[in-house]
């Protein structure tokens, strides 16, 4: 198969109503494909899915060590974080330590995705700073990379700044594809981005997680990465959302990171399914808004339930962990507005190997 392939649908009734299709990749650390679903070489970019390779050069570097970041700090720079109160208190005390302020952030203001938080904003009639930004966490360390170095901070997001280019060299590298061809857009909030075929970031999570054959330095900072994310996944996203909730039934085996418009990776530990560490990819082609519930809360149609359907069929969740995790799929009723049952969304596919 070479072109996106449906993932998941919707029905109303014994009629299906819409389908979603995309593209799934399942590799190894050593880069063999274990599985797929549509083209494995579908470009598409990584968005947020990237942060974690973003802060790669930082953390080798040694700037956790540098700024004295906790787990907590180091987590949330890889984040798209929710606004939580906990959330801003992190990106302040990150700004503290570095001596920067928050208007040194180029990342932009939006509202929170937090259902606490946005009330507030709302009731109090709050104007949102760039400490709002989901993206503020990865700002602020890529400022105090700047920092460290003696490195100009007014363009610290131009791709020729010096640290766009170590993180640009780092993520090619990760991925193993040659820096050439990688095709670079601008993000949502303003840093560069990549796109890669899937394929290519698969690997790099494997990577991630077993950097194994990585110099002493680089496979040092996956690991405090990854612990880092694992030990504190509610900074990573928010305490009931997806990627959180995911990774703490994975009990520091599984890590994951979702992306705008329907990109989302997974990296799963050496020994949880095959002796080396795994990269899981795959993009939605039609994107994956999210939704919002009567409660402010906001919730993703497709990547929850496509991930957990991936992972089910690598018998890689039990049955407690699927069951602590049913809320977000793989099947879910859908209920209108009176609350009866219409339909359901179900995954579609069987991973090839």
């Amino acid at each position: 198969m070479n072109t996106a392939q449906p993932i998941l649908e919707l029905t109303r009734g014994r009629v299906v109503e819409s389908k979603h299709f995309g593209s799934i990749i399942v590799v190894d650390s050593t880069g063999k494909i274990l599985h797929s679903q549509g083209d494995s070489h579908t470009v598409a970019f990584l968005r947020s899915s990237a942060k974690p390779f973003q802060a790669i050069p930082f953390v080798e570097r040694g700037g956790v060590e540098y700024f004295h970041f906790t787990q907590s700090e180091l987590s949330i720079s890889c984040a798209s974080h929710e606004t939580a109160q906990l959330h801003l208190d992190t990106v302040k005390a990150m700004q503290a330590k570095i001596g920067i302020q928050e208007d040194h952030l180029q990342c932009g203001a939006h509202l929170p995705g937090d259902a606490e938080m946005l009330r507030m904003v709302i009731k109090q009639d709050i104007k949102p700073t760039a400490n709002f930004n989901n993206c503020s966490g990865k700002h602020t360390s890529m400022l105090a990379h700047a920092k460290m170095r003696g490195l100009p901070l007014e363009n610290y997001l131009d791709h020729d700044h010096p640290i766009q280019q170590d993180i640009l060299a780092t993520f090619s590298e990760m991925c193993g594809i040659e820096k050439e061809k990688v095709e670079l857009g601008i993000d949502g909030c303003s840093a560069p981005n990549f796109a890669v075929p899937i394929f290519n970031a698969a690997l790099g999570m494997a990577r991630l997680c077993d950097p194994r054959g990585l110099s002493e330095a680089r496979a040092t900072a996956c690991g405090k990465i990854t612990s880092a994310m694992t030990a504190h996944p509610e900074m990573v996203s928010n305490h009931g959302e997806f990627d959180c909730e995911l990774m703490k039934a994975g009990s520091g085996k599984i890590v994951t990171k979702r992306g705008a418009e329907g990109f989302q990776i997974i990296g799963l530990m050496p020994g949880v399914y095959g002796e080396n560490g795994v990269g899981i990819a795959f993009k939605v082609t039609d994107g994956d808004s999210s939704r919002m519930s009567e409660n402010l809360e906001s919730s993703a149609r497709v990547r929850p339930s496509v991930t957990l359907e991936i992972l089910r069929q690598l018998n890689v969740l039990n049955e407690a962990q699927l069951k602590s995790l049913a809320k977000f799929g793989p099947v879910k009723q859908l209920k209108n507005y009176r609350g009866l049952v219409t339909g359901e969304s179900h995954p579609v596919f069987d991973l090839l190997t």
